[in-house]
């Protein structure tokens, strides 16, 4: 040990400045006498000298271990496992105490906080967390060793070394061939041992990565709070782009230290991460995670070894010693005894068969045979693709497209073949399921551009890949990745696409795939599109703008969007027109823009009329954005009157709840607009759900149907002269725009449906959705790591039709919506010799029809809407469950079910009083 003089310090101080300020000294000495330059040289002195000073037996920067003394603690580490808001029946878990001893074996000459230590664990007991019966105790009667297994409690009672700096740990010391769980328990108490003893915030190294760390330091105790939103740690998930869908996490991590002379008396950690799923926050679980460590005493130890640095000094001890770093590795758990790929499916094939996609047990297959392929290698996922019957292959295809790995993408690609039109039904199964990626990559992006520039079949498809790819665009955005190559690649391809072709079906290709990407830089595009001579594209355009945030609609936009509306170019469709509108409204419209509008009202044709009067007390009674200057505009007479408001029609706007709760809100709205002959022009149905702020676009189905008005000798609309027949339905799901389908297009193609119409729905999107999808290592002080998997799937059947009946002079369109939700979260902690775990769950089977029926035997039409929810049911689950390696496991259910009364849905007093007429005339 060197020992510092006072005298000799200050003459080494005085020595090295010397010769530097001999210039300032001669200089000062002249000016100021020689008082200033003592002062200098003093302040210098002390500046360079107090780190040295301190460096050798100043304050502790950490707690300090005495030579030839053994230090013994007690020490335990437990987790804990159950539902977010806890349970009665206790949690899921178990606890491990131990004996440790410490001693030093060696300290840096030259500072008294540079320390090489030793930790021999003893007296090994595995329990469980928390008290209770023989029957519900999976380790009654077990031994530490029965549980551990002989090698991996001789790996854990084998000392390792810990290098602590300034109360820091710079390097973990341990063997090689010790299994993983093993070093990572041994790390979680190393970990503990970090603590500096003053206050401020630091970046440091321990088990669960590089996290930033803020101390609190008072008298005899210091506090140690772990941002773990900071930690960097190699093992990552991912989750669910959408927030609505997505899942929320709450993480804390406290270590309070208990000092006594500058010495740990006492460590108490707790570390607590809670998941928990937006949309209900009652199915959530969390993971507790406590550390104690308490001096029992102490005792005569060995003697500090020599040696000049802590390599050396390790060497000497044990040759098989090494430094294999502070932070956790990665544990692999071998799951003894599960079925392979093909044995899940054979379990599960059933309950994915179309005949029980209306049922919650197809949802819950799905999910279940998705972790199944998520862990299959590409041949695996081959065989059950080829080996799957034809009815629930399309099914099979969700799951494997959903699962989102680079063998089920492969596996894919090989199995379909694009260029065989009649496989027209899988391949668009694929697209959607890639459209509706939870978290989609690049690479996925990259095989639906090769598929492009590659032989086609069907021209469906052709437009499917396009606007997919406009889908994928938008996910890969929002995650950061809007530069890389593919996405630049196909950014330009659907930015240029409009105005590199003349035919019209690929101009709204390109276009519903631009309305997919909510790219920025395609704004100038629908501007430019929604003042076209076609109706299609000035369509798709105004309801793209509509999708995106009000502070990119610009002045030029918003120029663009009035002109249409009030036709100061040329003659539009009233879709159209009354698309521009909403487009105003969604747009923090100004005093004049509102007004107007509101003065259009009268000089508009007849049903439009009727609409807008109805769009306007929808907005004003809904309380939306654009209410508060609607009521401003209306306190003008001119603009609000009885001549206006007083308009009578079929045509309305409608909105509604849907459900209410404290975790989500989800809205509905209903507009139809019909032309001046009562023929339904366009029906448009959408399904909101709104959670934490964020909003997601659930459901859109528009019905648009024109050129009808010859069938029953009536006149078109102004602008709707020359339309050809047309009907054809649009659907939006979670989003995602997908392709129209078209019921008939041309007088010709009209006449033949109508004679071989059967009145069943034509079916517009039906399949598997993976919606919540959240996968999370969480990497705990004490060296257990936990894995949080929380996944949503939906079983959908969306199906529309339209019937006209000549002879009864009757019109019916109808939309209906099939769907069962299952959304699980398990959250597990394994260690490969005992694992616990929590399962919370819900599940839903729900149908939703929308029918509006038009008499137009008589004028005026008799026109009548109906939305209609059946009774549904929702159940909930808990499940606990521990396991040993030997097979051993309890495990606890419990559930609790619920039944909601079907309902029909309330539209405006018109419509209602309108439907009894409706269905008093039927009879």
């Amino acid at each position: 040990m060197i020992k510092h003089n006072r005298g000799s310090s200050d003459l080494l101080c005085l020595s090295f400045f010397f010769g530097p300020l001999q210039a300032v000294w001669i200089h000062l000495a002249a000016r100021r006498g020689r008082t200033m330059l003592t002062l200098v040289v003093f302040f210098l002195c002390t500046a360079s000298c107090v780190p040295a000073i301190a460096k050798g037996g100043g304050a502790a920067a950490g707690p300090r271990l005495n030579n030839n003394q053994l230090y013994k603690f007690s020490y335990t580490t437990e987790v804990l496992l159950d539902r977010t808001r806890g349970s009665k029946e206790g949690r899921a878990g178990y606890k491990i105490s131990t004996n440790v001893d410490i001693n030093l074996v060696w300290r840096d000459p030259s500072s008294k906080d540079n320390q090489l230590i030793q930790l021999a664990i003893s007296n090994v007991r595995v329990e469980p967390a928390s008290h209770r019966p023989q029957k519900k105790n999976v380790l009654h009667g077990s031994t530490a060793e029965s549980v551990l297994g002989k090698t991996r409690l001789a790996a854990l009672t084998k000392p390792f070394l810990v290098h602590l700096k300034n109360g820091k740990a710079k390097a973990f010391y341990s063997y090689w061939a010790e299994p993983a769980i093993i070093k990572n328990l041994k790390r979680g108490l190393a970990s503990l041992l970090q603590v500096q003893l003053n206050t401020g915030k630091v970046v440091e190294n321990d088990v669960s990565g590089r996290c930033t760390v803020e101390y609190k330091a008072v008298k005899g105790q210091v506090t140690r709070t772990k941002l773990l939103e900071t930690c960097k740690a190699e093992e990552t998930g991912f989750t669910t782009h959408s927030q609505v869908l997505g899942v929320s996490t709450k993480s804390s991590s406290v270590t309070v230290f208990t000092l006594e002379d500058g010495f740990i008396r006492s460590v108490v950690a707790e570390e607590a991460h809670s998941l928990a799923v937006n949309a209900r926050r009652s199915a959530g679980a969390k993971v507790v995670s406590r550390q104690t460590l308490t001096l029992v005493g102490t005792e005569a130890g060995p003697l500090e070894a020599a040696g000049k640095d802590v390599a050396g000094v390790v060497k000497s001890i044990d040759a098989k010693l090494a430094a294999v770093g502070i932070v956790a590795e990665k544990v692999k758990s071998q799951c003894k005894g599960c079925p392979s790929l093909f044995e899940h499916w054979q379990a599960h094939q059933k309950q994915l068969e179309p005949a029980s996609l209306s049922k919650t047990t197809a949802p819950r297959s799905f999910l279940a045979l998705i972790q199944s392929i998520r862990k299959a290698s590409k041949d695996e996922i081959l065989k059950v693709l080829k080996s799957t019957s034809k009815t629930s292959l399309p099914q099979v295809v969700d799951a494997v497209t959903s699962s989102q790995t680079t063998a089920s993408l492969d596996a894919m690609l090989e199995f379909l073949n694009f260029t065989d039109a009649k496989g027209l039904v899988l391949q668009e199964r694929f697209l959607y399921a890639c459209g509706f990626a939870s978290h989609p990559n690049e690479r996925m992006l990259q095989a639906l551009l090769d598929i492009l520039k590659g032989k086609i079949g069907s021209s469906d498809i052709k437009e499917s890949v396009v606007i997919i790819m406009g889908a994928l665009v938008h996910k890969l955005c929002q995650k950061g990745g809007c530069n890389l190559p593919t996405v630049m690649q196909v950014k330009k391809l659907i930015l240029d696409g409009p105005d590199n072709t003349q035919v019209e079906s690929e101009v709204q290709m390109y276009l519903l795939a631009l309305k997919n990407s909510l790219l920025p830089e395609a704004i100038p595009i629908f501007t430019k599109y929604a003042e076209s001579e076609v109706g299609a594209y000035n369509t798709i355009a105004l309801t793209a703008l509509q999708r995106y945030d009000v502070k990119l609609m610009t002045d030029e936009v918003k120029r663009t969007v009035n002109r249409v509306y009030h036709q100061n170019r040329r003659i539009y469709e009233k879709n159209v027109r009354v698309a521009a509108a909403d487009v105003v409204f969604s747009s923090d419209p100004s005093y004049f823009e509102v007004k107007n509008l509101l003065l259009s009202i009268g000089n508009l044709p007849h049903e439009m009329n009727k609409y807008m009067v109805s769009k306007i007390q929808d907005l004003l009674r809904f309380q939306m954005p654009a209410s508060k200057i609607i009521n401003q505009v209306m306190k003008d007479m001119i603009s609000h009157n009885y001549n206006r408001f007083a308009k009578v029609g079929s045509s309305s706007a409608f909105s509604g709840f849907m459900a209410q709760s404290a975790d989500m809100t989800s809205t509905y709205s209903l507009d139809i607009l019909y032309s001046g002959s009562g023929i339904m022009r366009r029906s448009n149905m959408n399904i909101y759900g709104a959670s934490n702020g964020a909003v997601l676009h659930g459901l859109q189905v528009a019905i648009e149907a024109q050129g009808l008005e010859s069938l029953i000798a009536a006149t078109p609309d102004e602008g709707e002269e020359d339309l050809e027949s047309f009907a054809g339905m649009s659907a939006l799901l979670f989003d995602v725009q997908l392709r129209p389908v078209t019921f008939f297009k041309g007088y010709s193609d009209l006449m033949s449906k109508m004679f071989s119409m059967t009145g069943d729905p034509m079916n517009v999107v039906k399949g598997l959705i993976l919606l919540t999808d959240h996968s999370e290592v969480i990497q705990l002080q004490s060296g257990l790591k936990a894995s949080a998997e929380f996944q949503g799937g939906l079983a959908i059947d969306i199906s529309g039709g339209m019937e006209i009946s000549l002879w009864y002079r009757e019109s019916k369109t109808s939309v209906n919506n099939r769907g069962a939700l299952v959304v699980t979260g398990n959250l597990t902690v394994d260690m490969d010799f005992m694992r616990a775990g929590v399962e919370v769950s819900f599940e839903t089977a729900a149908s939703l029809d929308f029918i509006t029926t038009v008499q137009f035997s008589e004028y005026p039409f008799l026109v009548c809407i109906q939305m209609d929810k059946a009774t549904f049911p929702i159940s909930e689950y808990l499940t606990k469950y521990e396991s040993l390696s030997s097979g051993k496991s309890i495990v606890s259910r419990k559930s609790r079910k619920q039944l909601i009364p079907g309902s029909e849905f309330p539209l405006h007093q018109e419509n209602s009083n309108m439907c009894k007429k409706v269905f008093d005339s039927s009879w």
